[in-house]
């Protein structure tokens, strides 16, 4: 995607953050913007910001989690502006942090159940409408360079953001097909107020295993308040869908660190001479089911 002019972007958190980064950058390309968020009043905000600079855009209140609200925010949008969204962007998220030994079942399913639940049901929800609509399109959804390794200290946010990571990575493969780019955003620390997420968690998951009060907000800010500007993340976003690339990780400072990982998990392949033959008759098998399952989807979607 090269011209945003006219595209319909779907930002979920889109009312703060590296969300309304998002819909600054898209919105003055030409976009029409869509911002969906759990809070009101945040909405009302950012759509009387976004308009003050001539952006057209639209609100909707919507939690994420909430598969059937999904569903009618999908369909508000096509009346609003006619079609599906050509950009959807899975940005909202939530964290909480503590030692992963004191995890409750709630922290996970709250956690879990916001970043990667959220991002499943805005997939299942827009992937098949935006498909129909035979217009080329980008899905771009913000996980995080905790996503690419593990975290003593957040945990079920980690864990959440590598099944994102991967996830993108299957819709990447699968959907070039149909004209749609995917990519996945790795952020490092983001100026943003993720830090009172644990202000918007619901009642029902209200067992804890982690200290959240005055004192851990304040502290979290202070680490947030250094983070990249969401304006200057948005537009390395930008950037990313007009080239089309699979990640997006505009951190150098990253990278010493993710090649150290990714080298140690390399490295502990066995070499090919430990089991040549096995190694041989494995790849091939796995080549041939590929092969079978593709001549079986072809055939499948021709009769379709």
């Amino acid at each position: 995607m090269k011209d945003f002019k006219d595209q319909i972007a779907f930002i979920t958190g889109g009312a703060s953050g590296a969300g309304f980064g998002q819909a600054q950058v898209f919105g003055r390309a030409g976009a029409k913007i869509v911002i969906a968020d759990v809070r009101k009043e945040a909405i009302d905000k950012a759509l009387a910001e976004l308009k003050k600079e001539g952006i057209t855009a639209h609100g909707i209140v919507l939690d994420i989690t909430d598969r059937e609200a999904y569903a009618r925010a999908a369909d508000e949008v096509e009346k609003v502006y006619g079609a599906p969204p050509t950009i959807l962007s899975n940005t909202a998220g939530v964290n909480s942090f503590g030692l992963v030994e004191n995890s409750t079942y709630d922290d996970f399913d709250w956690i879990m159940g916001v970043n990667l639940g959220g991002v499943v049901n805005g997939m299942i929800t827009f992937v098949p409408r935006m498909i129909k609509s035979g217009k080329p399109g980008h899905i771009v959804t913000v996980s995080s360079l905790g996503g690419l390794m593990g975290s003593a200290f957040a945990a079920p946010y980690s864990a959440a953001k590598a099944a994102v990571v991967n996830l993108m990575e299957s819709y990447r493969m699968s959907l070039e097909k149909n004209g749609i780019g995917v990519s996945v955003v790795c952020p490092a620390n983001i100026k943003s107020n993720i830090a009172e997420a644990s202000k918007l968690r619901p009642t029902k998951f209200g067992k804890s295993g982690y200290v959240e009060n005055a004192d851990s907000i304040a502290s979290l800010h202070s680490i947030h308040i250094h983070g990249m500007e969401p304006v200057e993340l948005a537009t390395h976003i930008k950037r990313g869908i007009e080239a089309n690339q699979l990640y997006i990780i505009p951190y150098p400072e990253a990278k010493e660190g993710l090649k150290k990982h990714f080298d140690a998990i390399v490295d502990s392949v066995l070499p090919m001479e430990a089991d040549p033959e096995g190694a041989r008759k494995r790849t091939e098998a796995l080549q041939r089911w590929g092969a079978d399952r593709a001549r079986v989807f072809n055939r499948e979607q021709g009769k379709a």
